[in-house]
């Protein structure tokens, strides 16, 4: 139900330079851990009924965009400088997979998701990054993993979400502070949107 049309919109008329994404995530490839941060750079969509482009309505043409690389590649780079700079692990290439929601997935949904490639699980990807792309925005995601998925390592039998709100409050905080050194750095203009 989120209007991603309208946010990314906002942004756009308000000129920000780009948009880092920061969303929780669940995890699907082992060697990411409940508190990792993980810098995605590729997605698949598996969203339905969501509104995904600016380019609709009557007389509209139908526009084609490039979204080979969906994430951009530059402002990857410069989070990933803010936090070596911070000396904060962050983790890269990894492919974000866009589900529904807002209920998670079944054990069977997540081996499905593995087998697609995805390493990472999470609602609100998608689709942001394209409307972003289609308005010309340079658009980044930073993925706090929160928990594994259903059915691996910790949430083999079930998702805790008791353990949720302490994995998610030390990590976020480390997020907090690669976005603060980011916008303050001298490569950054003007100020960034980000949506959470």
């Amino acid at each position: 139900m989120v209007n991603y049309r309208a946010n990314m919109w906002a942004l756009h008329h308000h000129k920000v330079t780009g948009v880092i994404s920061v969303a929780s995530v669940g995890s699907i490839r082992p060697d990411l851990q409940p508190g990792d941060i993980v810098l995605p750079d590729q997605i698949i969509d598996y969203t339905w009924g969501r509104k995904s482009t600016m380019f609709d309505g009557n007389g509209t043409p139908v526009t084609h965009v490039d979204f080979t690389e969906p994430y951009d590649p530059e402002l990857r780079r410069r989070i990933l400088a803010a936090g070596q700079q911070l000396s904060i692990d962050i983790k890269v290439d990894a492919v974000y997979a866009a589900t529904q929601g807002p209920r998670l997935e079944t054990a069977a949904e997540i081996n499905r998701l593995e087998r697609d490639g995805a390493d990472v699980v999470g609602m609100t990807g998608m689709p942001e990054a394209i409307l972003a792309r289609e308005l010309g925005l340079p658009y980044a995601a930073i993925n706090v993993v929160a928990n594994h998925a259903a059915g691996r390592g910790s949430s083999l039998n079930g998702i805790h979400f008791e353990s949720l709100e302490h994995v998610l409050h030390g990590a976020m905080g480390q997020v907090k502070s690669v976005i603060e050194k980011l916008v303050g750095s001298p490569d950054s203009c003007q100020p960034m949107g980000m949506s959470v």
